[in-house]
C-alpha cells in the first residue's frame, strides 16, 4: 500500500491506494474497503467494525460534550466563539487538544463534520484511540491569514489560543495544541498553520486536512477576493510550500467530483501525505462525514507519548 498511484475501480473512476488506510484498517477487510473506496462510504458490518475497531458490541451512553463560551481575541480585534467537542462531559485535566478549523463562511459552531463528536466520544470511551478533544475558534473568511489590519486569525491560533487552553486546564503545561484539523478552507489553514508551527521549531504531531481549498491558478483564486494579491497568496499556498511538512505525520482527503480535487491531488503526489483518501463525493457534508471515523483514529494515533 506505499505510493500514491491511482488504480481504477472497475467503473473508470480512479483511487488512492493509500485510500485503503480509511478507518485505520492495516490489511483487514480489504474487500469492504475496497468498495468503499469507490463510494466514498465504507460499509461495514458491525462485526468487521469490531474487528477493525471502529465500533463497539458494547452500547455507549456518553458520546461526547461541547461547551461554547465567548472570548476576546485580541489579534482578530473582536469577540469570538470558543467551542470544545471534548471525549466526555468530565475529561481529564490537562486533555491534549486538537485544532478544528472551519471552512469559508464557517464558524467555530459550524466547523466540525456531522458525526465528528459522536465518533470521538465514541472512540474513547471504548479506548480505541486516547483522550483527547478538538478546540474551534472563529476565524472569519479570510484563508486564517491577515487580509485586513487588526485582524489576524492566524496569530490568534498561535499565540492566543495556547493561553485559553492553558487557562481552561487543557493542552497540558503550555496549552499547545497537538494536532490541527481543518475543513475546506480550514484545511488550507491547517496546513499553513503546520507549517508556521515547524518554523517555530513546534511542529504539531500530526495534521488532517479534509477537502482543502487548494486551487491551482491564481485567476481562480483571485475570484474569492480574499488575498491582497499574487504574491499574498503564494507566500502561504500549501501547494508552492509541498515541503513544509516534512516529518509531520499529514492526512488529507477530497472527493473526486470536489472543485479541489486537481490540488488536491497535486499535493498528494508531491507531498506523499501518510493518509491520502480520494472517491466520489463533492464539497460537502455528505462526503465530509464519511472521513469522520478515519480522522479521528489518524490524529488519536499520534498524540505524543506522555500527553
Amino acid at each position: 500500500m506505499e505510493g500514491q498511484v491511482e488504480e481504477p475501480t472497475g467503473d473508470g473512476r480512479r483511487v488512492s491506494r493509500r485510500s485503503l488506510l480509511i478507518a485505520g484498517a492495516s490489511g483487514l477487510g480489504v474487500a469492504g474497503l475496497a468498495a468503499g473506496t469507490a463510494t466514498g462510504v465504507v460499509p461495514f458490518n458491525q462485526a468487521l467494525q469490531r474487528a477493525l475497531g471502529v465500533a463497539s458490541s458494547t452500547p455507549v451512553t456518553q458520546l461526547g460534550s461541547m461547551r461554547v463560551e465567548r472570548v476576546y481575541s485580541v489579534a482578530r480585534g473582536r469577540e469570538v466563539n470558543l467551542v470544545f467537542l471534548l471525549p466526555s462531559k468530565k475529561p481529564p485535566r490537562g486533555l491534549p487538544m486538537s485544532l478544528l478549523l472551519h471552512g469559508l463562511h464557517g464558524s467555530a459552531r459550524s466547523a466540525a463534520p456531522t458525526g465528528l463528536l459522536k465518533q470521538l466520544g465514541s472512540d474513547v470511551a471504548r479506548k480505541a484511540v486516547p483522550a483527547y478533544g478538538y478546540v474551534a475558534v472563529d476565524g472569519g473568511d479570510n484563508y486564517w491569514h491577515r487580509v485586513h489590519p487588526g485582524d489576524d486569525p492566524m496569530a490568534m491560533l498561535m499565540d492566543e489560543v495556547p493561553q485559553w487552553l492553558r487557562e481552561r486546564g487543557f493542552g497540558g503545561k503550555d496549552g499547545q495544541p497537538f494536532a490541527c484539523t481543518g475543513v475546506s478552507m480550514g484545511g488550507f489553514g491547517a496546513l499553513l498553520y503546520g507549517r508556521l508551527r515547524a518554523e517555530r521549531h513546534q511542529p504539531p504531531a500530526a495534521i488532517a486536512a479534509i477537502s482543502p481549498a487548494l486551487l491551482t491558478s491564481w485567476q481562480t483564486m483571485a475570484k474569492r477576493h480574499i488575498f491582497t494579491g499574487i504574491n499574498d497568496w503564494t507566500a502561504l499556498d500549501p501547494l508552492r510550500h509541498l515541503d513544509a511538512l516534512n516529518g509531520i505525520p499529514t492526512a488529507v482527503y477530497c472527493g473526486t467530483e470536489d472543485a479541489f480535487i486537481t490540488g488536491v491531488r497535486e499535493y498528494i503526489s508531491t507531498a506523499h501525505p501518510a493518509v491520502a483518501y480520494t472517491a466520489k463525493g463533492k464539497h460537502s457534508d455528505k462526503f465530509f462525514r464519511t472521513t469522520v471515523p478515519s480522522v479521528v483514529q489518524f490524529v488519536g494515533k499520534h498524540l505524543p507519548r506522555g500527553a
